[in-house]
Protein backbone atom coordinates (compact mmCIF):
# COMPACT_ATOMS: atom_id res chain seq x y z
CA UNK A 1 0.00 0.00 0.00
CA UNK A 2 1.10 3.52 -0.65
CA UNK A 3 -0.77 7.15 -0.21
CA UNK A 4 -2.17 8.56 -3.63
CA UNK A 5 -3.09 11.87 -2.96
CA UNK A 6 -4.56 14.04 -0.41
CA UNK A 7 -7.99 15.71 -1.90
CA UNK A 8 -8.23 19.16 -0.46
CA UNK A 9 -12.12 21.52 -1.76
CA UNK A 10 -10.88 24.70 -3.54
CA UNK A 11 -12.90 27.58 -4.07
CA UNK A 12 -11.52 29.03 -6.91
CA UNK A 13 -9.91 26.62 -8.89
CA UNK A 14 -7.19 28.61 -11.24
CA UNK A 15 -6.30 30.73 -8.29
CA UNK A 16 -5.44 27.73 -6.18
CA UNK A 17 -3.55 25.83 -9.35
CA UNK A 18 -1.26 29.57 -9.33
CA UNK A 19 -0.39 29.22 -5.86
CA UNK A 20 0.54 25.28 -5.86
CA UNK A 21 2.52 25.45 -8.93
CA UNK A 22 3.74 29.27 -9.31
CA UNK A 23 4.32 29.47 -5.23
CA UNK A 24 5.07 25.85 -4.27
CA UNK A 25 6.81 24.89 -7.41
CA UNK A 26 4.72 21.81 -7.90
CA UNK A 27 3.14 20.52 -11.69
CA UNK A 28 -0.33 20.45 -12.70
CA UNK A 29 -0.13 16.34 -13.22
CA UNK A 30 -3.75 15.96 -14.48
CA UNK A 31 -6.92 17.92 -14.94
CA UNK A 32 -10.64 16.33 -15.82
CA UNK A 33 -13.70 18.41 -15.88
CA UNK A 34 -17.04 16.56 -15.63
CA UNK A 35 -19.89 18.46 -16.31
CA UNK A 36 -22.31 16.07 -15.30
CA UNK A 37 -21.72 16.71 -11.75
CA UNK A 38 -20.83 20.47 -12.04
CA UNK A 39 -16.82 19.77 -10.67
CA UNK A 40 -13.15 19.83 -11.49
CA UNK A 41 -10.48 17.55 -10.17
CA UNK A 42 -6.87 19.08 -10.64
CA UNK A 43 -4.06 17.04 -9.59
CA UNK A 44 -0.83 19.01 -8.35
CA UNK A 45 2.61 17.37 -7.20
CA UNK A 46 6.15 17.50 -7.69
CA UNK A 47 6.23 13.91 -9.53
CA UNK A 48 4.63 11.58 -11.44
CA UNK A 49 1.70 9.70 -9.40
CA UNK A 50 3.05 6.33 -9.90
CA UNK A 51 6.19 7.35 -7.68
CA UNK A 52 5.22 10.21 -5.50
CA UNK A 53 1.61 11.10 -3.70
CA UNK A 54 -0.01 14.03 -5.09
CA UNK A 55 -2.76 16.69 -3.98
CA UNK A 56 -6.22 16.42 -5.42
CA UNK A 57 -7.88 20.04 -5.70
CA UNK A 58 -11.37 19.40 -5.91
CA UNK A 59 -13.19 22.07 -7.46
CA UNK A 60 -17.29 22.16 -6.57
CA UNK A 61 -18.41 24.87 -9.71
CA UNK A 62 -21.50 25.86 -7.46
CA UNK A 63 -19.06 26.51 -4.07
CA UNK A 64 -17.61 30.01 -3.76
CA UNK A 65 -15.61 28.54 -0.37
CA UNK A 66 -15.47 26.73 2.59
CA UNK A 67 -15.40 26.72 5.72
CA UNK A 68 -12.39 25.00 6.89
CA UNK A 69 -13.39 23.47 10.80
CA UNK A 70 -10.48 22.66 13.07
CA UNK A 71 -10.33 19.15 12.53
CA UNK A 72 -7.77 19.06 9.36
CA UNK A 73 -4.39 19.92 10.08
CA UNK A 74 -1.98 20.64 7.31
CA UNK A 75 -0.06 19.11 4.18
CA UNK A 76 3.90 18.90 5.05
CA UNK A 77 6.70 19.34 2.60
CA UNK A 78 10.45 18.41 2.81
CA UNK A 79 12.81 21.37 1.94
CA UNK A 80 16.40 21.71 1.89
CA UNK A 81 16.52 24.97 3.45
CA UNK A 82 12.71 26.37 5.10
CA UNK A 83 14.41 29.76 5.35
CA UNK A 84 15.19 30.03 1.54
CA UNK A 85 12.17 28.03 0.89
CA UNK A 86 10.30 31.06 3.01
CA UNK A 87 12.03 33.66 1.38
CA UNK A 88 10.75 32.09 -2.26
CA UNK A 89 6.99 31.59 -1.41
CA UNK A 90 7.10 35.38 -0.28
CA UNK A 91 8.97 36.51 -3.64
CA UNK A 92 6.45 34.71 -5.48
CA UNK A 93 3.48 36.03 -3.54
CA UNK A 94 2.85 33.43 -1.24
CA UNK A 95 2.07 33.86 2.45
CA UNK A 96 4.13 32.97 5.40
CA UNK A 97 2.60 32.64 8.50
CA UNK A 98 5.36 31.10 10.45
CA UNK A 99 8.68 32.21 9.64
CA UNK A 100 11.22 29.22 10.05
CA UNK A 101 12.60 28.33 13.12
CA UNK A 102 13.14 25.62 15.03
CA UNK A 103 9.89 24.00 16.42
CA UNK A 104 8.69 23.92 19.64
CA UNK A 105 9.95 21.86 21.69
CA UNK A 106 12.53 20.50 19.49
CA UNK A 107 15.18 21.53 16.96
CA UNK A 108 13.63 20.79 13.73
CA UNK A 109 13.80 23.96 11.49
CA UNK A 110 9.95 25.20 10.50
CA UNK A 111 7.64 27.24 8.52
CA UNK A 112 4.36 27.31 7.41
CA UNK A 113 2.91 28.82 4.12
CA UNK A 114 -1.55 28.62 3.58
CA UNK A 115 -2.71 28.88 0.42
CA UNK A 116 -5.05 30.80 -0.89
CA UNK A 117 -8.17 28.96 0.98
CA UNK A 118 -6.52 28.86 4.11
CA UNK A 119 -5.20 25.15 4.26
CA UNK A 120 -1.80 25.29 5.93
CA UNK A 121 1.52 23.93 3.78
CA UNK A 122 4.12 22.95 6.51
CA UNK A 123 7.97 23.31 5.17
CA UNK A 124 9.78 21.30 7.35
CA UNK A 125 13.77 21.78 6.57
CA UNK A 126 15.18 18.09 5.53
CA UNK A 127 18.04 16.90 8.27
CA UNK A 128 21.61 17.60 7.38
Amino acid sequence: MRILHTMLRVGDLERSLAFYTGVLGMKLLRRQDYPDGRFTLAFVGFGPESEQAAIELTHNWDTKGYDLGNAFGHVALEVPDAYAACAEIKKRGGTVVREAGPMKHGTTVIAFAQDPDGYKIELIQRAS
